[in-house]
């Protein structure tokens, strides 16, 4: 499911917002002592972050789909787009890399069952409750809209965030209005990084389907 682009923040009880991390959109299939993890376009990328790999192995039940951003995260708890590209373009891990974190933000199956037609909050709810104390794996929370709250992301060198309307589904592969995504002034555009094989939008559920 991808965001459409919006020009800003809003206030509207009925959606939330989420910190827009600058990463590589991973989808992960996990829990019962294996993982496996896709790109966008589906590729496999599993043996590309083995530290992530290990951790949700460990997920109990499954097997579960999470939806997520990898990123690098650096002392503040920023996306560092520059060190994960330097990561990502050996497609292993070695010996002084910086490590990466799966920022999770969606739950699509739980213990082998469809949960895409439950409403976002809910799926957040399981999804909470699922990742907690993961290591090398993060929860994606909702945050208050605030005017205030998006000027400083400058200053803390946020790409911008999301907002999600809290009833919506899941919807593979649909650019939806459902989602927005508000990048923050004076970001830099995201094709600074080539990704050839990421920028095909798929139905990227598919391959992943329990």
């Amino acid at each position: 499911m991808l965001a459409s682009p919006s020009a800003k923040l809003f206030t509207a009880t009925d959606w939330i917002y989420e910190i827009k991390f600058d990463g590589y959109r991973c989808m992960a299939r996990a829990g019962g002592g294996v993982a496996e993890l896709r790109t966008r376009s589906g590729t496999n990328c599993t043996a590309w972050y083995p530290e992530l790999t290990q951790a949700l192995s460990n997920l109990p039940g499954g097997p579960h789909v999470i939806d997520g951003e990898v990123c690098v995260l650096d002392d503040i708890g920023g996306s560092d787009s520059k060190r994960l590209h330097a990561r990502a373009k050996h497609r292993s891990w070695f010996l002084g890399c910086d490590p990466v974190t799966l920022c999770a933000f969606d739950l699509l199956f739980e213990d082998g069952r469809n949960i895409m037609g439950l409403p976002l909050m809910e799926r957040k709810a399981r999804l909470a409750r699922l990742v907690q104390r993961v290591e090398s794996v993060i929860l994606v929370d909702d945050l208050p809209a605030q005017e205030a709250m998006f000027e400083g992301s400058v200053g803390a060198r946020l790409e911008g965030f999301l907002a999600k309307r809290c009833a919506s589904t899941y919807q593979p592969g649909v650019r939806s209005s459902d989602w927005l995504k508000i990048k923050r002034m004076g970001d830099v555009v995201p094709e600074r990084f080539r990704r050839p094989q990421e920028e095909r939008v798929l139905h990227h559920t598919e391959g992943l389907r329990p």
